[in-house]
């Protein structure tokens, strides 16, 4: 049994493809029509419900790792004027001793080695990209670069901060993530389909101050929404528990939502949460909550807010994965502050002052069971509950049953018709 999942624009081909796969070899086919999450994610959990045993992905991916399936990428190839990209390669960089890295969109990676013969000859300090799948055995050796399915070398070019970045490719969520995570590097890009170069004109410095303002905003927070953006990469749950014991030293209060893909009009159901905070892969985490009623943050800019060891540098990091223990961005909490000795914070936003300190890591995330006995039950289900506080300070709480003030009367016919029209009502008559 084997799963085909296609995004939606390559839907209409999907009967014809698992057909033909079908004939030459006889493995059973199932057509993913809808994702769960992003479409360059592979669904493992929609594929391990038709119990497949393996996944044909086909369109763009963000080749992030799966846990549990073998994955085979079919990425698809889209034509790219060699001629026209070697020219505004030349354009872009005048200097032909120029260090640059040249990246590529998936559906472009079967044309880079004609274009790496093209440039070779002429630009001795270039260095191209490889895709690479699924985690590669071993730790990264020194001088090599691995991220986002990416595999480049830059021993030889120095500093990696000191390359400029050659992108082919549409403008999209890939680029972004390039940009913000290497933005010391100047970055240029060939858009195939228009045919044009251009230099990035992306303020980066001034998307990055939007990514730390909602970084105080996460510090200002007092119940946060930890989103599950996917259920197939790998170690979605180890940063899951890392989110929450967190915020638990941070003491916040943090629920977890599983909702498929998030929207406005789901996540405004929840009115008691103050911030989100998006668990997916590296293209999908940097959402653009503009059009929400509450901000989402990445992973990386919630441990910026709640752990007080982290300290902003210049490097943002958009893979959760790099976060965890053994990887190269993580920082461990550091031991309980008492409140008494913690440093005054202020918020930048509000102007008041707020709490930062870190709870004792042993210390019980609930008061005990006989704490509670001697108060009243509102006000134990308010400390208990962020939820149960928030509608506890609404004007109206919602329908109250009031048994026994409600005199008892026989039920009797409504009204019949539609609002416009009731049959009881006169009629006017021209």
């Amino acid at each position: 049994k084997v799963a085909l999942q296609f995004p939606d624009e390559l839907l209409a081909d999907a009967a014809a493809v698992a057909a033909r796969i079908e004939v030459a070899t006889g493995a059973e086919m199932y057509v993913l029509g809808d994702t769960t999450y992003g479409s360059c994610c592979v669904d493992e959990v929609a594929a391990e419900h038709v119990g497949a045993e393996a996944v044909l992905h086909y369109g763009p991916a963000c080749l992030s790792p799966c846990r549990k399936l073998p994955v085979l990428h079919i990425f698809g190839q889209q034509p790219l004027d060699i001629g026209r990209c070697t020219e505004a390669f030349r354009e872009l960089y005048p200097d032909r001793q120029s260090r640059v890295v040249v990246l590529s969109d998936v559906i472009y990676a079967h044309a880079m080695g004609e274009l790496e013969q093209q440039l070779c000859l002429e630009y001795p300090n270039i260095v191209f990209s490889r895709v690479v799948c699924g985690d590669s055995p071993g730790p990264t050796p020194p001088g090599e670069v691995r991220q986002f399915g990416c595999q480049f070398p830059v021993e030889a070019l120095g500093e990696l901060q000191d390359c400029a970045m050659f992108y082919v490719g549409a403008e999209g969520l890939a680029l972004t993530s390039f940009m913000l995570t290497w933005n010391r590097c100047l970055f240029s890009s060939f858009n195939p389909a228009t045919g044009c170069g251009r230099r990035e004109t992306l303020n980066i410095n001034r998307a990055l101050m939007r990514r730390l303002y909602l970084v105080e905003r996460a510090r200002d927070a007092r119940v946060v929404g930890i989103l599950v953006g996917t259920l197939g990469v790998a170690g979605y749950l180890t940063v899951l528990q890392h989110l929450r014991e967190l915020l638990r030293r941070a003491g916040k209060r943090s629920y977890t939502l599983a909702m498929g893909k998030p929207n406005p009009a789901k996540l405004a159901n929840f009115l008691e949460v103050d911030i989100f905070v998006l668990v997916a892969c590296a293209q999908n985490t940097l959402l653009d909550s503009s059009e929400f009623y509450r901000p989402i943050v990445t992973p990386y800019e919630l441990e910026l807010a709640c752990n007080p060891a982290r300290q902003w540098t210049g490097n943002y990091f958009t893979d959760f994965r790099d976060l965890l223990p053994g990887a190269c961005a993580h920082v461990d909490l550091p031991l309980a502050v008492p409140a008494a000795e913690a440093v005054p914070d202020v918020s930048l936003i509000t102007g008041e002052m707020r709490a930062a300190h870190l709870c004792d890591p042993l210390a019980p995330q609930m008061p005990p069971s006989t704490a509670l006995a001697c108060r009243d039950q509102t006000r134990a289900l308010t400390e208990i509950s962020p939820a149960a506080s928030f509608l506890e300070s609404r004007s109206w709480q919602g329908l109250e049953q009031q048994l026994g003030q409600t005199p008892v009367s026989k039920a009797v016919q409504g009204r019949r018709g539609i609002a416009i029209a009731y049959e009881d009502e006169g009629r006017e008559h021209s």
